[in-house]
C-alpha cells in the first residue's frame, strides 16, 4: 500500500506510511528491476541487508577505499526490493535501519557529492519501502544531515536532499520543532524553494511536498505548531493562486500544482479552521472551484478571487460584455469539437507502465484505472450526457452532445500518435488536479463550522429554477466528469455538505408557489432540493463504475436523510424509489447495501411520510415497469418480462408467510392492502434466502451448500427492516410473526453482528406495539395488534434463541440489547405471560445488574426501571425491594452511565410508591420497610450532587420520597437528618447553575414534597429556605420553564399555615406578582413562547394563595391589590378567568398544573367560594383596624374582578 504509492508521487497520501514522496529520476535505475526480483525468496533480501549491513558498520571514515566501498554498499542495498507490499514476510528490524542510516550519515562526507546523493536516495529507499517508524535520536541525525547538505552541496544536489528529507519527516513535523526556524524560517530553504519564483518545476515541486510531508499530522501524534502551519498554509495558497509560469511545461505545472493541494489537505484535515476569517476561507473557496475545473473543454470563465458568503446565487461567468468573449457555459461550447480539444483512443484500453516516467509511478496505476473506466464507459454509455437536456454547460445540441467534450472518439482528432499519448497524459495529470482540489475542499468542509459554510451553498449548488444559465458546481463535476475517481470526489464532498445539514434544509417549502416580485429563500432551497434530486438521479443512470455508484447512492441517502420533504410538494421521492429497485440485486456488494442504506433512509425520514406509506403500499408488481439500468444488461435480464432466475426471484407478497416464492398474481384492492410491503417482503428474503448467484466473494454457507447473501447485505437489511417497523409499524405489524421468526433466526446464528441486528429488531417491535397501546396516541383498537397475538408473539420470543443471547457473555453488546428488548414488552401482555415466564424475565435482569460489563448493567438496570412501572408488578412488595436494593447497588457505580440509569430507575420506583399510596393506600406504605426507605432518600441526596445527568433523576426520586414518607416515619430521629439534607439539596439545586432541566426538575420536587401534609412546613427550619429559593428563581430565572415550576411549587401547599408566618406569606405574594408583571420581559425568543403558560400558573397560584388568606395577610394583600401592581393583576386575572391564554406548554402533563382543566365558568365559582370566605373574615387582635382595612380592599377588588368578568361574558 504505502511502498508501492511511496515509489514517486509528488504529494503525500494517505496515512499509513511515507507513502507519496517523490522520487527524482536519478533514482530510476536502482529500482527498474522490481519484476525479477519477485521471484527472488524474501530472505534473499533480508540476508543481502544484513551482509551490506555487517559491512557498513565496520567502515571507519579514515579508511583507504572508503569512497569505492560506500559506493558499492549502497548500489546494493538501493537494487533490493523491500516492499512489504510484494514480501509481507519480510523481516528487518527498524532499529537495524536507524542504525544503517546514522553509521552511513556519519561516513558520507558532504564534500562528496555523488555519494551524497546515493546516501539520500537510500534513506528514501529503505525508510519508504520498509515504513520504518524511527527514534527520535535517528530523527534528529538525519534531519540535521539532510539539512546541513542543503547549505552545503551544490544546488543540483537538492532535489535527491529534499527527496530524503521529505522521507524523513513524513509525519515527524512537531518532532523537528528546533530545525523547523530554519527550514520554514523568514530566509527558510523550503520557503525559498517553494515561492512562485522558483524557476526549477522540480525543486519546487519536491520543496512543497517536503513542507506538506510536514504539515501531515499522524492520528495521535500532536499537530504542527500552528506558527508553522500558517506559514505552510500561506505558501500552499499562493501556489494554488499564482498563475503558470510560461515556458512551464504543463505536466510539470501539474505535478505542482498537486504537490501544493496534498500540502493545502494536510493543513486543513484533522482541526477546525484556523486559517483566518471569511476573506480567508473565501479565498480558498474560490482557488479550490476554480481547480475542481482544471483542464475541463469548454470551461472558459473568469473565476472570482475570493468566494463571498450570500443568501442569493453566486454564478461564474465571463468578467466583461467584451466583442471576443469566450462562450459562456451555457451556450454549447464552439471548442467542443475543433482540433486539439478531442483526446482519448476508443482502441486503446490501456497503457503499458513502461511509458511512465518516474515522477508519475506513483499513482500511475490510478491513471490507467481512470483511463481504462473512461474508456469503457465512453464505448458502454455512449456518454454521461443522457437525460441532461436543459441546456447545460459542456452540451452541444446534437447526436454527439452525448460525449463531452473531453470524452471524443480519435477519429475526430488530428493528433499523430505522440501527440495523442501526451494529450491523454495531461488530461490524466488535469484530473489528479481536479481530485486534489477536491480532496481539499472535501477536508474545508469538514473543518469548517457548518452554519458559516451554509452561506457558500449558492457556489457549489444550484439553486436556481431549471431553465437558467447553468452555474459550474459540484452537479457539474459528478455530471461530465471523465474520471470516476472525480466524480466520486465530488459525490463525497456533496455528502459532507449535505450531513447534518437538516436544520438548514428545515427552511425549505415550495407548497405554494411564491407570488412576490422576489424568490424566497425558502423556495430558493427548495428548488436546490430539487435540483439535487436531479441531477443525482441522472448521475444514477450514466454511471457504470461500481465505487462511483455506491457513492452516487450514498449521496442521495444524505440528500433524503436531510431533506424536509413534508414541507415539499410531493413527487420527489416516487420516482427515486422505483429507480433504485433495479440495483438491489446489482452484481456489486457495496452497491446493494447503499441502495439499502437509502430505502432505510426513505423509510426514517419525517415517518410516517404520506408519499412513502403509499409507496410502501404498492404491490410488488409496480416494479416490472421496467426501470433498469441502462448501462447494466446483468440487471434486466433477472426480471424480463417477468421471468426471473432462481436466485435473484423477487419475493411477492403472500397473507401468511414472508419465507415463500410463490408467483406473483393480481389481487383486489382489499387484498393488496393486506399484504406485506414490497421492501419488507426484499429485505426478509435478503436476510434470509440462500443467494445461488454467487458472483461475490463474500457469503455465508449453510449445511446445504447455498449461500446466503454477503453478511455486510444481510446487516443493511436488517436495519432497513428495524427502520420500517419504527416509521411505519401499522404496515409492518400484519407480518408480526414472521419478522418475529426472522429475529429469532438471527439470533439463532453465530455471527454476533446478525444476533445484534436480530435483537434490535425485536426491540422495535415490541417499542411500536407499546406505542399503538398508548392512550394518548388515540390508535383505534381495531387497528391495534390483537392482545391475544402479542402474548403468543413474546411467549414464542422468550422461549426461544433471546434466552442465549442473555447469557452470552462473551459478546456483551448483544447482552446489552437482549435486556433492551427484555424491556420492551407490553405491560398488558407481560401481565397475561405464564409466571414461570415473567419470573425468568425479572431473575435474569436482577442478575444482570452484576455483570462486570457496564454497558450489560447499564440496561438490566434499565429494564429494571421499565418494569417497576407494570402494574401487575408495582404492588409486589418483595420485587420493589429487590429491584430498590439493585439500584441503590448501581447508583455507587463507578460508571456514570449506570449511574445515569440508575437515577432514572429509581425515580420511576419512586414514581410506583406514589402510585401504590394513591392506589392501594397505607396497608402498601406500612409493607415496605423503613430501613429501605431510609436508604433511598439517602441515596438519592447523594446523587443530587452527581453528575447533571444522574441529578435531574436524583431529585426528582427526592421530591416523591418526600411526598411518601408517613408522619410516623418523619417522627423518628433516624430520619431527621435525612430529611433535612434531602430537602436542602434540592434547595441548593434550585439555587445552583445546573442545567435548566435539573433545576425544574427540582422545582417540581419541592412541590411535590409540599404534598405531603405530614412534612412540618410551618415549623421546620429548611422549609424558609424551600421557600426562599422558589420566590428567588420564580422573578429572576431566565428560563421560563424553571419559573412555571416554581409558580407551580408554590402554590401546592392546601393550608394556610404551611406558608408559614405572615411576612414569608407576603414574600411569597409579592414574588408571584412580580414574576406576573414581568412575564414578558425576555431577550430569549424561544424562552417567549412560554410567556403565556407562565402567566397562567401564575394567576392560577395567586388566587390560590387569596383562596386559604386569614386576616394577618390582609395588610400586605391590600397594600399590594390597592396600588399599580394591583391594576396589573387584575387584567391578567381576567385572562386567566375567561381562559384567553392556556397552560399546556408549562405543565407538559404533570399534576403540579391544577387548574388546567377547570373551564371559565369554574373558575369564576372558585373566585365566587373565595370573595364569600374572605367576606365572612373577622379581623382579630390589635392589628385588627389595619387588617379590616385590608380586608375591604382585597373583597373590593375581587368584587370588581368578578363583575368584569361576568360582564365581558
Amino acid at each position: 500500500m504505502a511502498a508501492q504509492a511511496g515509489l514517486s508521487a509528488p504529494a503525500p497520501g494517505p496515512r499509513g506510511a511515507p507513502a507519496f514522496l517523490p522520487m527524482a529520476v536519478s533514482e530510476a535505475g536502482p529500482l527498474k528491476g522490481t519484476d525479477a526480483w519477485q521471484l527472488d525468496s524474501p530472505s534473499v533480501a533480508e540476508k543481502q541487508f544484513s551482509r551490506c549491513a555487517v559491512k557498513l558498520r565496520a567502515l571507519r571514515a579514515d579508511s583507504g577505499q572508503l569512497r569505492e566501498e560506500l559506493n558499492l554498499l549502497f548500489d546494493q542495498l538501493l537494487s533490493e526490493n523491500y516492499n512489504k507490499t510484494f514480501y509481507p514476510n519480510i523481516n528487518i528490524r527498524p532499529e537495524d535501519v536507524c542504525t544503517l542510516l546514522q553509521h552511513a550519515s556519519c561516513l558520507v562526507p558532504l564534500s562528496q557529492e555523488h555519494l551524497v546523493i546515493k546516501l539520500c536516495q537510500l534513506i528514501h529507499h529503505l525508510l519508504n519501502q520498509l515504513k520504518v517508524i524511527m527514534d527520535e535520536q535517528t530523527l534528529d541525525v538525519l534531519v540535521n544531515y539532510t539539512a546541513d547538505a542543503l547549505k552545503m552541496c551544490s544546488t543540483w544536489t537538492h532535489s535527491d536532499v529534499l527527496l530524503a528529507l521529505s522521507t524523513v519527516v513524513y509525519g515527524n513535523g512537531p518532532q523537528c520543532h528546533q530545525h523547523l526556524s530554519d527550514l520554514l524560517g523568514e530566509d527558510g530553504v523550503l520557503l525559498l524553494y517553494s515561492a512562485p519564483s522558483q524557476p526549477n518545476m522540480e525543486l519546487r515541486r519536491v520543496a512543497l511536498t517536503c513542507m506538506a510531508n510536514i504539515c501531515l499530522r499522524i492520528p495521535g501524534q500532536p499537530p504542527l505548531d500552528d506558527q508553522y502551519r500558517s506559514v505552510c498554509f500561506r505558501v500552499f495558497l499562493k501556489t494554488l493562486q499564482s498563475p503558470r509560469p510560461p515556458n512551464t511545461d504543463e505536466l510539470f505545472y501539474c505535478m505542482v500544482i498537486q504537490a501544493a493541494l496534498k500540502g493545502l489537505q494536510c493543513c486543513l484535515s484533522g482541526g477546525k479552521w484556523k486559517f483566518g476569517g471569511g476573506e480567508e476561507l473565501g479565498s480558498v473557496l474560490a482557488t479550490l472551484k476554480r481547480l475542481m475545473f482544471q483542464g475541463a473543454p469548454g470551461v472558459n470563465v473568469e473565476w472570482p478571487a475570493v468566494l463571498y458568503p450570500a443568501p442569493l446565487p453566486q454564478y461564474e461567468g465571463p468578467s466583461a460584455p467584451k466583442p471576443a468573449e469566450p462562450p459562456k457555459p451555457s451556450d454549447p461550447p464552439k471548442d467542443a469539437a475543433a482540433p486539439g480539444k478531442a483526446s482519448g483512443n476508443k482502441k486503446r484500453k490501456s497503457r503499458g507502465k513502461g511509458k511512465k516516467t518516474s515522477a508519475e509511478e506513483s499513482r500511475g496505476d490510478d491513471g490507467e484505472e481512470d483511463d481504462r473506466e473512461a474508456v469503457s464507459a465512453l464505448q458502454k454509455r455512449g456518454g454521461r450526457e443522457g437525460g441532461r437536456g436543459e441546456g447545460e454547460a459542456l452540451s452541444k445540441p446534437s447526436v454527439t452532445s452525448l460525449y463531452p467534450s473531453w470524452k471524443r472518439n480519435s477519429s475526430d482528432s488530428e493528433f499523430s500518435d505522440s501527440e495523442g499519448n501526451a494529450q491523454s497524459k495531461l488530461r490524466l495529470y488535469h484530473g489528479r488536479v481536479r481530485q486534489g482540489a477536491l480532496h481539499c475542499l472535501l477536508a474545508v468542509v469538514k473543518g469548517v463550522e457548518k452554519r458559516t459554510l451554509y452561506g457558500y451553498w449558492s457556489s457549489f449548488i444550484p439553486d436556481s429554477p431549471i431553465g437558467g444559465p447553468p452555474p459550474l458546481t459540484l452537479l457539474t463535476i459528478i455530471l461530465k466528469d471523465t474520471s470516476p475517481k472525480v466524480r466520486a470526489c465530488a459525490l463525497q464532498v456533496l455528502s459532507a455538505m449535505l450531513d447534518g445539514s437538516r436544520q438548514f434544509l428545515a427552511v425549505a417549502e415550495d407548497t405554494v408557489s411564491p407570488r412576490t416580485s422576489y424568490t424566497p429563500f425558502s423556495f430558493s432551497l427548495a428548488t436546490a432540493v430539487r435540483e439535487l434530486h436531479r441531477a443525482l438521479s441522472l448521475a444514477l443512470l450514466a454511471e457504470t463504475a461500481p465505487q462511483t455508484l455506491t457513492q452516487v447512492i450514498k449521496c442521495l441517502a444524505y440528500l433524503v436523510a436531510n431533506a424536509p420533504y413534508h414541507r415539499l410538494r410531493p413527487g420527489l421521492l416516487s420516482p427515486l424509489w422505483k429507480q433504485m429497485r433495479p440495483y438491489v440485486r446489482h452484481r456489486d456488494v457495496n452497491v446493494r447495501v447503499s441502495v439499502l442504506t437509502l430505502y432505510g433512509a426513505l423509510v426514517t425520514t419525517q415517518a410516517p411520510l404520506p408519499e412513502v406509506q403509499l409507496l410502501l403500499r404498492q404491490p410488488d408488481s409496480g416494479s416490472a415497469s421496467g426501470s433498469f439500468t441502462p448501462q447494466d444488461s446483468a440487471l434486466s435480464w433477472r426480471q424480463r418480462d417477468g421471468v426471473s432466475s432462481p436466485s435473484r426471484t423477487p419475493v411477492t407478497p403472500s397473507q401468511c408467510s414472508l419465507h415463500t416464492h410463490s408467483p406473483h398474481v393480481l389481487r383486489t384492492p382489499g387484498e393488496e392492502d393486506s399484504s406485506p410491503p414490497w421492501l419488507l417482503q426484499l429485505c426478509v428474503s435478503l436476510v434470509t434466502q440462500p443467494r445461488e448467484d454467487q458472483s461475490d466473494s463474500e457469503g455465508m454457507g449453510t449445511g446445504g451448500g447455498a449461500v446466503l447473501e454477503p453478511s455486510p447485505v444481510r446487516l443493511e437489511a436488517l436495519q432497513v427492516m428495524s427502520h420500517l417497523v419504527r416509521g411505519y409499524f401499522s404496515l409492518a405489524q400484519a407480518c408480526l410473526c414472521e419478522i418475529g421468526q426472522v429475529s429469532a433466526r438471527c439470533l439463532g446464528e453465530t455471527d454476533p453482528s446478525i444476533q445484534l441486528h436480530g435483537a434490535k429488531l425485536l426491540e422495535e417491535l415490541g417499542t411500536g406495539i407499546i406505542q399503538q397501546y398508548r392512550a394518548e396516541n388515540n390508535v383505534p383498537e381495531s387497528s391495534r395488534v390483537p392482545m391475544s397475538q402479542v402474548v403468543q408473539f413474546w411467549s414464542e420470543v422468550l422461549s426461544g434463541p433471546l434466552n442465549g443471547a442473555l447469557q452470552n457473555e462473551q459478546h456483551p453488546m448483544l447482552q446489552t440489547s437482549a435486556c433492551d428488548t427484555l424491556s420492551s414488552i407490553l405491560p398488558q401482555a407481560f401481565a397475561q405471560l405464564p409466571d414461570k415466564t415473567q419470573l425468568m424475565c425479572i431473575t435474569v435482569l436482577l442478575g444482570l445488574t452484576y455483570s462486570e460489563n457496564y454497558l450489560v448493567k447499564t440496561a438490566a438496570v434499565r429494564a429494571l426501571g421499565v418494569y417497576i412501572l407494570f402494574p401487575c408488578l408495582r404492588e409486589d412488595v418483595m420485587f420493589v425491594a429487590d429491584t430498590a436494593n439493585t439500584i441503590l447497588a448501581a447508583l455507587d457505580d463507578r460508571s456514570p452511565n449506570v449511574r445515569a440509569k440508575a437515577a432514572w430507575s429509581l425515580g420511576n420506583l419512586t414514581d410506583t410508591l406514589i402510585v401504590n399510596m394513591e392506589s392501594v393506600g397505607v396497608d402498601f406504605q406500612e409493607e415496605l420497610s423503613d430501613m429501605l426507605l431510609l436508604k433511598m432518600l439517602q441515596a438519592a441526596t447523594r446523587a443530587s450532587a452527581d453528575k447533571d445527568r444522574v441529578k435531574s433523576n436524583a431529585v426528582r426520586a427526592l421530591g416523591n420520597l418526600l411526598h411518601f414518607l408517613r408522619q410516623s416515619q418523619l417522627t423518628r430521629s433516624a430520619f431527621q437528618r435525612p430529611l433535612e439534607d434531602a430537602v436542602r439539596a434540592l434547595v441548593k439545586t434550585v439555587q445552583s447553575e445546573a442545567t435548566m432541566k435539573v433545576r425544574w426538575n427540582a422545582c417540581y420536587a419541592l412541590g411535590n414534597a409540599f404534598r405531603n401534609p405530614a412534612l412540618p412546613l410551618d415549623s421546620a427550619l429548611w422549609s424558609r429556605d424551600a421557600f426562599s429559593a422558589l420566590c428567588h428563581v420564580v422573578t429572576s430565572c431566565k428560563n421560563f420553564k424553571v419559573r412555571i415550576k416554581s409558580a407551580a411549587a408554590l402554590a401546592v401547599p392546601t393550608h394556610r399555615g404551611c406558608y408559614g408566618d405572615a411576612e414569608r406569606f407576603s414574600c411569597v405574594w409579592h414574588s408571584l406578582a412580580t414574576a406576573l408583571e414581568n412575564s414578558e420581559d425576555t431577550n430569549d425568543f424561544l424562552e417567549y413562547r412560554y410567556s403565556a403558560s407562565l402567566r397562567h400558573t401564575l394567576s392560577q397560584a395567586l388566587l390560590h394563595l387569596l383562596s386559604v388568606s386569614q386576616p394577618q395577610d390582609m395588610p400586605a394583600l391590600g397594600a399590594s391589590l390597592a396600588g399599580e401592581e394591583g391594576r396589573g393583576i387584575k387584567e391578567h386575572l381576567i385572562r386567566y378567568i375567561r381562559a384567553e391564554e392556556g397552560g399546556g406548554e408549562g405543565a407538559e402533563g404533570e399534576k403540579d398544573t391544577g387548574g388546567d382543566s377547570f373551564n371559565p365558568q369554574q373558575r369564576i365559582g372558585h373566585l365566587q367560594q373565595t370573595l364569600i370566605r374572605l367576606q365572612e373574615l373577622k379581623a382579630e387582635g390589635e392589628g385588627g383596624g389595619e387588617e379590616e382595612r385590608g380586608k375591604e380592599v382585597v373583597v373590593s377588588f375581587l368584587e370588581d374582578l368578578l363583575k368584569t368578568c361576568e360582564e365581558l361574558k
